[in-house]
């Protein structure tokens, strides 16, 4: 296992993986141009309202790839495999990808970049004021995320700002929650994954401190 996970070519498997959601949206809207304008099948791939269909979907994959990037440490730990911590930057680049197709999608597709409708909608709709901030913590941690920050940063710091990734899952997950409304399910198993993962982590710095309390 150690030299798989080791492999560039396991690298190169995972990366194409995390891409493969949006190879799927692409296909999907490429079918749904040949339905609507080459009258070649049936349209509808994207559902009555494509709009809603592909901004609900990168927005479950942003949600998705933060909780894996956030589950590679425990895993790592409690597999006791450490190359593990070779994908977790390119999990949660991914996570950052998949936030930025999500909000471009809303603002060009849904508001076709009008600014005071934006702006509006922003400060008045708490889903949306909560989804920007979980995007806008994401993006120093996106910035950050290569071995020369690390060294110019020093680990400490870099390991402290790199903690924003907890509360910008929470936020996504809050923001989902607010979003649905009604059915909300999946929000629900999104923030239990979430609380899982961070009860881990409190209890892993708790018996460090024990330990250290101990000497």
């Amino acid at each position: 296992m150690p030299k798989i996970l080791a492999s560039k070519w396991t690298k190169a498997a995972v990366f194409l993986v995390c891409l493969a959601p949006a190879g799927y949206l692409l296909a999907l809207g490429g079918l749904e141009y040949r339905a609507q304008v080459q009258g070649i099948g049936q349209p509808g791939n994207l559902t009555g309202d494509p709009i809603k269909y592909i901004t609900h979907f990168t927005g479950d994959w942003t949600l998705r790839f933060l909780l894996l990037t956030l589950a590679v440490t425990p895993l790592r730990k409690l597999l006791n495999q450490p190359q593990l911590a070779r994908y977790r930057r390119m999990i949660g680049l991914y996570a950052f990808f998949y936030g930025c197709v999500h909000l471009m999608i809303w603002m060009g597709l849904d508001k076709e970049f009008a600014g005071a409708e934006l702006w509006k909608d922003i400060l008045e709709r708490w889903y949306i004021t909560v989804g920007m901030a979980s995007l806008l913590g994401m993006l120093p941690l996106a910035v950050t995320s290569t071995a020369g920050w690390i060294r110019r940063m020093g680990f400490v710091k870099w390991q402290r700002l790199h903690r924003l990734v907890y509360g910008c899952a929470a936020l996504g997950v809050i923001h989902y929650y607010l979003l649905v409304k009604s059915d909300i399910r999946l929000p629900l198993l999104y923030g239990a994954i979430l609380a899982v993962l961070l009860s881990y982590r409190f209890a892993v710095r708790r018996r460090k401190a024990g330990a250290v309390a101990a000497r």
